[in-house]
């Protein structure tokens, strides 16, 4: 193993976490609660960069960057020497959060970032972990930071750190939105009402996404009521994306407050979230690595 490469890397990209349902399946005695959830990746993103440098630092850039400003621990840098310690290696490099996902919004953006963190040093310092064991770095760092290690659909259940196959998609289109509202993951929980559900049935995979819309119609996100409660622009976020012309499905992401709508195609998504209110954080497109 080396300490660094002896060049910057390329930018590994960050994707969106999009929870197309989220079941609460039941909490667990130390009070973290068990989920299950369809996990699939947007083509919108942040990214990581890297160069050599003596100590470890970040320097944040983007439009959303400036919202981080005030962390004093950033997810990435956590990642960065936990992972440095787990390969006997000192914290090094020049880090660079390109950062265009909101913060606190549901889709995965800090956890993402991890995840690109922990791919991006895996070579940069030549540490060479497998995936399995970057995942399991990850689960360490927070329970959606896992599936982002891999950036490909998932089914996800535990506490974020069981991961199995996902069923086929189709070629679709995804809408997501937020209220540029930020809605922390643990006040939503603590919001919470009501009992558990089950499991979700699932096919082997869908044909179009018209099908899969009308399958994940009858799942929810079991933390959108409470999200709501606490944040009742979400409300207006899901009804302005059900008006959107094509919209299949529209449903809360994660704990909010972005929300997504799924459209047949990513030309669709792209003409719908050009609708969307200016105010808001929106973006339309197809699922991370399909042609656009």
């Amino acid at each position: 193993m080396t300490a660094a490469g002896e060049a910057g890397s390329a930018p590994e990209a960050a994707p969106a976490k999009v929870n197309l349902y989220l079941h609460v399946t039941g909490r667990r005695a130390d009070g973290y609660h068990l989920l299950d959830s369809l996990v699939v990746f947007a083509g919108a993103a942040d990214s990581v960069g890297y160069a050599p440098a003596q100590a470890l630092s970040l320097t944040l850039a983007g439009p959303e960057g400036a919202a981080l400003a005030a962390e004093p621990d950033n997810l990435v840098l956590r990642a960065a020497r936990l992972l440095a310690a787990e390969a006997g290696l000192p914290p090094t490099g020049r880090l660079e959060l390109e950062k265009c996902l909101p913060v606190a919004s549901g889709i995965g953006g800090g956890s993402a970032d991890a995840a690109a963190a922990l791919r991006l040093l895996n070579t940069a310092w030549d540490v060479g972990f497998a995936p399995a064991r970057l995942e399991a770095l990850a689960a360490r760092l927070g329970a959606d930071v896992p599936v982002c290690v891999a950036s490909a659909a998932a089914r996800m259940e535990g506490v974020g750190e069981t991961l199995s196959a996902a069923p086929r998609l189709p070629a679709c289109g995804l809408v997501l939105a937020n209220p540029r509202l930020p809605l922390p993951t643990p006040a939503v929980f603590k919001a919470r009402r009501g009992g558990f559900t089950p499991r979700a049935v699932l096919p082997e995979g869908w044909d179009d996404a018209a099908t899969m819309a009308r399958d994940l119609a009858v799942c929810r996100n079991d933390l959108e009521d409470a999200a709501i409660g606490l944040c009742p622009e979400v409300a207006a976020v899901l009804a302005a994306l059900r008006a959107l012309p094509g919209c299949l499905l529209a449903r809360m992401s994660g704990s909010g407050a972005t929300c997504f709508a799924l459209f047949a195609d990513a030309a669709q998504a792209r003409q719908g979230a050009g609708m969307l209110p200016e105010a808001w954080w929106r973006w339309g497109g197809g699922l991370y690595g399909a042609p656009f």
